[in-house]
């Protein structure tokens, strides 16, 4: 992507955007800076901006944004295969399956061997049935699961059919087991985090991701905030 050759029109036509979301950001910040600092830089009132699949604040990697026109085509970037890496660490649970929330259950993982966890990460390859995080922003009778998490109340999450093409461990240094996975729209990876602890008849929680691929688009190939930032306070450089 070669910012210093785009104008004006060329986003209110339409631009897809590849971002590298840092930790600690929302989706919703992202794309909030990237409309305000092209609004700025064009003195544009109005220019639409969207991202095709939303990544947690304690993930970071691939975000795709659109402007202008090609905000109509966000459905069909979401609705890609995705490919994440990151690390699950067993011998405990938390309520959000992340770091979001602090452990509520511990578990010895003394009994936990190697052969074990590559034989368990292979029930995970294929079509399973995962049930969505409390902590999600998926809705229920008009509220986010959130919500319903945050006020302490329980919920029925029903089931959700999702596909995963790839599930591969890459190191193991307990607690921590590091992976890459591809998977279809709506995997979320923190419910695979703690089903892979559960499998092992022990607990795990998800302690990084990293989104590396939406369809043919790489994280490789994605600009970061910094350079996005820079080059908009200061197009000439």
């Amino acid at each position: 992507m070669e910012l210093d050759k785009l104008q004006k029109q060329d986003y209110q036509t339409g631009q897809v955007l590849l971002i590298d979301k840092p930790l600690g950001w929302t989706s919703f910040q992202v794309v909030n800076k990237v409309r305000w600092l092209i609004r700025q830089s064009f003195d544009i009132k109005k220019i639409k901006v969207g991202h095709a699949g939303t990544l947690d604040p304690l993930a970071s990697g691939l975000l795709i944004l659109c402007t202008g026109k090609f905000t109509k085509q966000i459905q069909t970037y979401q609705a890609q295969h995705k490919e994440y890496t990151g690390t699950i660490t067993l011998g405990g649970t938390t309520p959000s399956y992340d770091l979001e929330t602090d452990i509520d259950q511990r578990f010895d993982i003394d009994c936990i061997t190697q052969e074990a966890i590559t034989k368990v990460s292979a029930q995970f390859v294929g079509d399973i049935l995962q049930q969505p995080p409390i902590f999600s922003a998926l809705k229920k009778e008009g509220k986010r699961l959130y919500e319903y998490a945050r006020a302490g109340q329980t919920v029925e999450i029903p089931k959700r059919a999702v596909h995963i093409s790839a599930f591969e461990i890459t190191r193991i240094d307990l607690p921590e087991v590091n992976f890459r996975v591809a998977c279809s729209k709506g995997t979320y990876i923190r419910s695979l985090a703690h089903d892979f602890g559960k499998a092992l008849n022990n607990g795990g929680h998800l302690s990084a991701l990293r989104r590396t691929k939406i369809g043919e688009f790489d994280v490789n190939k994605a600009l970061t905030m910094e350079t996005i930032i820079a080059h908009f306070n200061d197009p000439a450089e």
